[in-house]
């Protein structure tokens, strides 16, 4: 199965509070990278949310982040009453021994530590109490990205399978075009070795000419590039049935691509030379494709 790493997900819970709403979005990328993004009231949640990702997520750049929607009032800071009374008695007396004056307006007493108690914040008592609210909130906004995930690897499937049934159809192309271009290189060889023997008027042992040739035709043999291609693909059709086949299909597409390479640095036939580079079009783009793939 497919499974591309773009996606994006997003989940909404409702407290009596306000809202909190989770956002999920995934590139692609070669291992982990995980960053998560979360307001004040929520840091707490940072290393739990950041191991439900590293579980769930095998590969690619994931960010999380959240974000309160208050509800009205809901985050208004406590006043203390009895704390601003003591404060405001204890200046007027200090002002009273000392013939200063007080101020009238209190505006002041309110920025005294204690007073505004805005600290105890219920979406963070929330955070410690339930942190399970917050790992199904998680898992729900996953779910939602992999589906759209699930959704573009079908895609990317599709384009790798055309590319690769193309790549076969060149394979056996050049499987058969080898076994004429060889004839013609070897045929070419005792043409020029005649040349030269009646040019210069010199005679050459036939079984050492023999040899000559067979150690030459060796070097441009094929077969085993060929058969070696064909095994990968071979192989690179049943990885694709697996689930999350991204680092193996990246690594069969490079070997592919070496065999490719060898079978063009060995044949110098035209026409052998444009399906090898071919070939190597069909190799590239998939490689672009699965580079896509978790």
């Amino acid at each position: 199965m497919f499974i591309s790493m773009t996606g994006f997900g997003s989940k909404s819970y409702t407290f009596s509070w306000g809202s909190v709403k989770i956002e999920i979005s995934s590139v692609n990328h070669k291992y982990q990278d995980f960053s998560v993004k979360l307001p004040h009231e929520l840091l707490s949640l940072e290393n739990r949310l950041l191991a439900i990702l590293r579980e769930k997520i095998l590969r690619g750049k994931v960010k999380l982040s959240a974000e309160i929607f208050w509800n009205p009032g809901a985050k208004i800071p406590a006043l203390d009453n009895d704390s601003l009374r003591v404060f405001i008695n204890q200046v007027r007396t200090i002002a009273k021994r000392n013939s200063l004056e007080t101020a009238k307006d209190i505006t002041s007493f309110l920025m005294i530590p204690g007073v505004l108690d805005a600290s105890s914040n219920v979406a963070e008592e929330e955070a410690r109490n339930n942190p399970q609210i917050w790992d199904n909130l998680t898992l729900e906004a996953i779910d939602e990205m992999n589906e759209m995930k699930k959704a573009e690897g079908e895609k990317l499937r599709a384009k790798v399978e055309s590319d690769l049934v193309k790549l076969e159809g060149i394979t056996e192309s050049l499987k058969s075009r080898w076994k004429i271009a060889s004839e013609d290189a070897i045929e070419g060889l005792r043409t020029r070795i005649d040349s030269l023997t009646e040019h210069y008027s010199i005679e050459l042992d036939a079984a050492r000419i023999a040899q000559e040739v067979a150690f030459l035709s060796d070097k441009w043999d094929v077969s085993e590039e060929v058969a070696r291609l064909e095994a990968h693909t071979g192989k690179f059709r049943k990885v694709m049935e697996e689930d999350y086949c991204g680092k193996k299909l990246d690594f069969l597409i490079q070997e592919m691509n070496r065999e490719i390479n060898t079978m063009g640095s060995k044949v110098n036939d035209a026409e052998f030379r444009w399906g090898v580079v071919e070939a190597k079009s069909c190799i590239e783009r998939m490689r672009e494709q699965i580079q896509n793939i978790e």
